[in-house]
């Protein structure tokens, strides 16, 4: 199980995800997903590198890296994540005429130690769409860093030429994709 008091450490891959409080839903509709997104680069493209995201009406799924700092590092990489979930919460709740804790108390954590574990978050990430029923086809999903790695020349912030090195072409990426990974649930959430 997942620790979620493990600390963040600069340097490290990690998967990060959140879950609505309760039955709430974080995403109603496409403009919750496009201000989420642009929360995303303003609060965490100056600490992390991000290699992968799936956004789904009652939670969401990173893949970072955290970029070095001399700072209390812990601290230093959990201010973004707040600022990013109070930011986003307060504005949700101001325009669903809400109140209370949009997300769950506490943000999940687990850092990424071997390559093989990489891909296969990679994996679950991305079809997290299919695997909810939402969409039967893993591009269909507009809300997930998928379609970003099948065009690459389409210009993005995501860091996704180190991701591309373990997949060597996009083809290759498609395929691993559309394969029937064997995921062990315990070690990605």
């Amino acid at each position: 199980m997942v620790s979620n008091t493990e600390s963040f450490e600069c340097g490290y891959v990690y998967h990060i995800y959140s879950h609505a409080n309760g039955k709430d839903l974080i995403f109603r509709e496409d403009e919750n997903y496009q201000y989420f997104l642009n929360k995303l680069l303003k609060y965490i493209i100056p600490v992390a590198d991000i290699y992968a995201y799936c956004l789904l009406p009652n939670h969401f799924h990173l893949l970072l890296r955290f970029k070095e700092v001399n700072e209390n590092e812990h601290k230093y990489l959990m201010k973004p994540f707040s600022n990013l979930l109070n930011a986003y919460a307060k504005a949700y709740n101001k325009r669903y005429k809400r109140k209370g804790a949009l997300f769950l108390d506490f943000l999940k954590r687990k850092k990424v130690n071997h390559e093989k574990y990489l891909a296969k978050l990679v994996h679950y990430i991305h079809n997290n769409p299919v695997n909810h029923g939402f969409v039967n086809d893993i591009s269909q999903w507009k809300y997930t860093s998928y379609n970003s790695y099948t065009n690459l020349s389409k210009p993005s912030q995501l860091e996704r030429m180190q991701l591309m090195e373990y997949f060597d072409t996009t083809e290759n990426f498609i395929k691993y994709h559309i394969s029937n990974v064997e995921y062990d649930f315990i070690d990605l959430e």
